[in-house]
């Protein structure tokens, strides 16, 4: 027997349909329909202070989970706000559903109240974006919606609907067959181009595995591993890509790019063949494309051809999902080897020790202080035994989090790596505990960036979901006058923040949250432990860092990777 349902509960069954426990939003004219619904319905919603807030939990759920993550905001403004957390999401490949409200379809281009051009504005930053003008249409819509989202190369999805199709009526029927012809990514590679990968990869001497973050996002960190064992290849790791392989194990040689290791920078370097999966040739890994790798052959495996060729040409392009390429390079080397001895490459991998053992990373904690931010970090990886999720914003913090904290196992890393967005943390952080509220989630932030989206910690609050904040105040916009002090000849322009506002204790203490502080390095551990300690509040715990402290390595900005910086007295 059919149902008769408005949009609006189509909408939330459709959403129950395909399984969604949570949803990050908030409520307006628009889209007010379809919170009414939501009452009678065992989806959560978690109510943010910002539009942008609900965009970036979406994310930070997705990036801890893997499945999609979901936000809902009104029309005009509420849409807009949403446009930074879908282009974030957009250029790291997150899988993320945006339900936006939209005016009344006679009142679309007539510059009414809260009307905003959603489907136009947003179509650059999404993978694929509807505006819905039939009722009808709903049920189907969201089915292709998540499956958009999830498939291929992930990405954001939005999903627009007028407020007058949310209170029309239709007879409930579940999706239907996927019917979306010029979408059918690629999975397994060609195996004409997987057996000649494999000859290629036997005959190097010299080889460098780069792993980019699609290794995650297609859950294929074990045939990774597994791969890297059975072909012998040193594998680097990118920003978005850190515990794709375990930090430990004896073929990780961490994160290259403009402030990686110089192990992981220089075998690149001297590489004679990349295998670069689910990498995109970043500039901050590449830094001056035309000195990147100069002597490398290239194997580029991704599901997404447009990234293939589009940076560095590949000699063996493939096209196709990371885990069941893996898989199949996994099995076609064995084939090859048929039972003989992987080459033992005994110089290239003697080199690679040789430079870890003379280029590791360092730092220097003064007893008497400041506080480094790197020893706050190893620290807290010390006293939970690396078994947390971490969170960063950007900048400064954001890298020696990634240097310093020895990731050994996937989606434990959560940050913004391609846009670079600050503000990041607080919210990502707060919808990676929604979805794993088992874990310990711990956002690493810096003053800057916390002050841009504080106000989600009233969410967290009232929610009851017990994230904990380390705000790093250097007083600055740390990275921002890094580059101030190295190539502008130290004029700090508008980046100095003040040492004294906002009070980071008393702060966190007004929004519901427990605040705590760290002035001094033998505090450091005493008050993790106070934070590590407090399960069913928010913590917040201000850092006083060191405010003239700079990362390195550094490679400078478009300049080549065989120009490392080591510390400041290489410039």
């Amino acid at each position: 027997m059919s149902e008769t349902l408005t949009g609006a509960q189509a909408l939330i069954r459709a959403l129950e349909h395909e399984g969604v426990d949570v949803v990050f939003g908030m409520p307006g004219g628009a889209i007010l329909p379809a919170y009414d619904p939501l009452l009678d319905s065992p989806i959560r919603h978690i109510l943010v202070r910002h539009k942008q807030g609900a965009g970036h939990m979406a994310s930070g759920y997705a990036h801890a989970t893997g499945r999609v993550g979901v936000c809902i905001a009104t029309s005009g403004p509420g849409a807009t706000n949403l446009i930074t957390p879908l282009q974030d999401a957009y250029m790291d490949s997150i899988p993320v559903v945006a339900i936006t409200g939209q005016v009344a379809r006679s009142s679309i281009g007539n510059d009414a109240f809260q009307e905003a051009h959603t489907w136009g504005i947003s179509m650059p930053v999404t993978k694929h974006n509807y505006l819905i003008t039939d009722v009808d249409q709903i049920p189907d819509v969201i089915r292709e919606a998540f499956h958009l989202a999830a498939t291929g190369r992930p990405g954001p999805v939005l999903v627009d609907i007028p407020k007058d199709v949310l209170n029309e009526t239709l007879q409930w029927h579940r999706p239907g067959e996927l019917n979306l012809p010029g979408y059918r990514p690629s999975v397994k590679g060609h195996p004409k181009q997987v057996k000649a990968a494999v000859k290629l990869i036997n005959q190097s001497t010299r080889p460098v595995l780069y792993a980019g973050g699609g290794i995650i996002r297609a859950n294929a960190s074990d045939e990774l591993r597994r791969f890297a064992e059975v072909a012998n290849l040193p594998t680097v790791t990118t920003l978005m890509a850190r515990g794709a392989i375990p930090d430990s194990h004896p073929l990780a040689l961490g994160m290259p790019g403009m402030h990686g290791n110089y192990t992981a920078i220089t075998a690149m370097q001297q590489s004679d063949l990349l295998i670069a999966i689910g990498a995109r040739f970043d500039d901050r890994v590449t830094g001056d494309v035309d000195s990147f790798a100069p002597y490398a052959k290239v194997i580029h495996v991704d599901v997404d051809p447009a990234e293939i060729g589009k940076v560095r040409n590949a000699d063996i392009p493939i096209v196709g999902d990371a885990r069941a390429v893996l898989a199949q390079l996994t099995t076609a080397m064995e084939h090859l080897l048929d039972g003989n001895p992987v080459p033992a490459r005994t110089e290239w991998l003697k080199t690679l020790s040789k430079w870890q053992r003379e280029h590791p990373l360092h730092y220097e904690q003064d007893p008497d202080g400041p506080i480094q931010q790197q020893y706050v970090i190893e620290e807290l990886h010390r006293l939970t035994k690396g078994d947390a999720i971490i969170v960063a914003g950007v900048g400064q913090h954001q890298m020696w989090a990634s240097q310093h904290w020895g990731f050994e196992r996937p989606r434990t890393w959560i940050n913004s790596g391609g846009l670079g967005t600050m503000g990041y943390a607080v919210p990502a952080a707060i919808g990676a505990k929604t979805g794993m509220p088992d874990q310990t989630v711990f956002a690493i932030d810096g003053d800057g960036c916390f002050q841009m989206t504080m106000q989600e910690l009233i969410t967290a609050s009232i929610e009851h979901i017990p994230v904990k904040i380390a705000v790093m105040n250097n007083t600055w916009l740390g990275m921002v006058k890094q580059w101030q002090k190295l190539f502008y000849d130290e004029r700090y322009s508008a980046t100095s923040l003040t040492d004294h506002t906002p009070d980071f204790v008393g702060l966190a203490e007004a929004m519901g949250c427990v605040g705590l502080r760290a002035d001094r390095p033998e505090e450091v551990g005493p008050t993790l432990e106070k934070a590590l300690a407090i399960n069913d509040k928010p913590v917040v715990i201000e850092f006083r860092c060191d405010p003239d402290a700079m990362v390195f390595p550094m490679v400078p900005a478009g300049k080549s990777n065989d120009n490392v910086v080591l510390g400041p007295e290489d410039l």
